[in-house]
């Protein structure tokens, strides 16, 4: 499918896009996450437009060389205001925000800022979090969780980003097959995502993410954390893959039934299926984003 390859200029980062479907359409933006590509949507977005939206695929900042920048920020707070900056540079109002890993956590601190803008969120492998308190005590009663979640900690090293582009980015292509270990994925699925965390800049900005995400000494950074916990008032769907490798299952259900702050929230649960389900099953996602859409394409704040 044709579509138009977009640019921006934002914090002295060329940031990149495409943009899919009819102008007059509504439009939905989808947020790719890590270790990944806005490649993972190529099967979802057709299915988006051919049922009457209008798509936009970003590139995360620090995703592609030109939005890399050794004196930028990388993080939920950036990342949420180059939402933003796309759609002033459309020109358009509303949408309907989609993200997948990063790019979940980023819709919902979009969301806790601009709920204007929103008429829904989706959130792919990353469960709503409710209030800091609820999450420590589900967390700690998941002990598992936390070995799923210690590359946390390592993408926060100085070394993280060698080992990332290291090998023709190896250590990447484990973390695919961990995390979605039912997915028998090909070469041309990971040949994108290869190709960029070889370049050992991009390796850096993409783990920037995780050191900024804890570097709450710095406002920036913890008002964006504190905006991931904050009460959302958008339709949100939270999509995940029963065999998630990263995200333990039982914690996303705990955290999506808590519904503290969302008293419209959905669920939905993929079988045979991991980390990565946009790619995985992309249909099936599909499917879930039209129907949550459709439900909710009255929606005003």
């Amino acid at each position: 499918m044709q579509g138009k390859l977009l640019h921006i200029n934002v914090d002295q980062l060329r940031l990149t896009a495409n943009l899919y479907g009819d102008a007059n359409h509504p439009l939905v933006i989808l947020l790719h996450g890590f270790p990944d590509t806005p490649r993972s949507w190529d099967q979802v977005y057709p299915e988006l437009v051919h049922a009457g939206y209008q798509v936009l695929v970003p590139w995360l900042r620090g995703y592609t060389l030109e939005s890399v920048n050794k004196n930028a920020h990388y993080g939920i707070a950036s990342a949420a205001s180059d939402v933003r900056a796309w759609l002033q540079s459309l020109n358009i109002s509303t949408c309907h925000l989609v993200g997948h890993d990063w790019g979940a956590a980023i819709a919902m601190a979009y969301a806790s800022q601009h709920p204007e803008h929103l008429k829904s969120i989706s959130l792919l492998a990353v469960p709503p979090i409710p209030e800091m308190q609820f999450l420590y005590k589900a967390i700690s009663a998941m002990p598992k969780q936390l070995l799923m979640s210690s590359y946390m900690l390592l993408m926060q090293s100085k070394i993280a980003p060698y080992l990332l582009a290291k090998n023709q980015a190896k250590f990447v292509e484990n973390i695919w097959k961990e995390w979605s270990p039912t997915w028998q994925f090909s070469e041309q699925d990971f040949a994108a995502t290869r190709q960029i965390f070889k370049q050992r800049q991009i390796a850096w900005a993409a783990t920037r993410y995780y050191r900024n995400l804890f570097a709450i000494h710095q406002r920036k950074n913890l008002t964006a954390n504190q905006q991931l916990f904050a009460p959302i008032a958008v339709p949100t769907l939270a999509l995940a893959g029963l065999d998630d490798g990263c995200m333990n299952i039982k914690l996303h259900r705990t955290l999506a039934k808590s519904q503290y702050f969302q008293a419209d929230l959905n669920t939905a649960y993929l079988q045979d299926c991991g980390h990565f389900l946009q790619a995985e099953q992309p249909f099936e996602v599909a499917a879930h984003l039209l129907q949550h859409f459709q439900a909710n394409s009255a929606f005003t704040n």
